[in-house]
């Protein structure tokens, strides 16, 4: 497993080691002890699964305190996927790091409690999975509009397609927030 650093700290692009043959592959998608010997210990408890069509933009999601660790991968298609960082007095609040995450090149996207996340898919469908460290809590919901022009993320969609709560999202400067970094 090679893990790398991104633009914005705690935000971790893993590279896992892949065994191919002409059967097909195999690789550990996760494995506790691996990606502790990296720094994540992080106690996953839920997986979710997304399929979104081409031009589907998705997010930009959080939940408020104690938040979620994401740990994202693509098994179906490609995507653009995006982490900004809200953690009010941060170095780097309020930037980003977008990368491609795909079923060919099997990255992965480690993404800490106090950053939001997105994605934009670039294929025809995609099927994103996506582990968390917290439950889904409805009440502790919350985004950050994908266009706020401050976070100026250049999102690789034309016409983006939004849902209609993604689309009535607030900018990051109105929007609930609290992370402390």
């Amino acid at each position: 497993m090679n893990v790398l650093p991104t633009e914005l700290p705690d935000v971790l692009l893993i590279e896992p080691q892949v065994f191919e043959d002409p059967r097909g592959f195999f690789f550990e998608s996760y494995s506790y002890q691996r990606y502790a010997e990296h720094g994540m210990t992080t106690d996953f408890v839920q997986d979710n699964h997304s399929r979104s069509v081409a031009g589907t933009v998705r997010g930009l999601h959080y939940q408020l305190q104690p938040g979620q660790v994401k740990l994202v991968r693509v098994v179906a298609g490609e995507v653009w996927d995006v982490a900004v960082d809200i953690r009010l007095g941060s170095p780097s609040y309020g930037q980003h790091t977008g990368v491609i995450l795909s079923a060919a090149n099997k990255r992965q996207l480690y993404i800490p409690a106090g950053f939001a996340h997105g994605f934009c898919v670039l294929s025809d469908i995609a099927e994103i999975e996506y582990k968390v460290d917290t439950s889904y809590d409805p009440d502790k919901e919350r985004g950050i509009s994908f266009a706020d022009e401050t976070l100026a993320i250049e999102w690789p969609c034309e016409s983006p397609i939004l849902s209609d709560r993604d689309a009535a999202l607030p900018p990051l400067a109105e929007a609930e927030n609290d992370f402390e970094y």
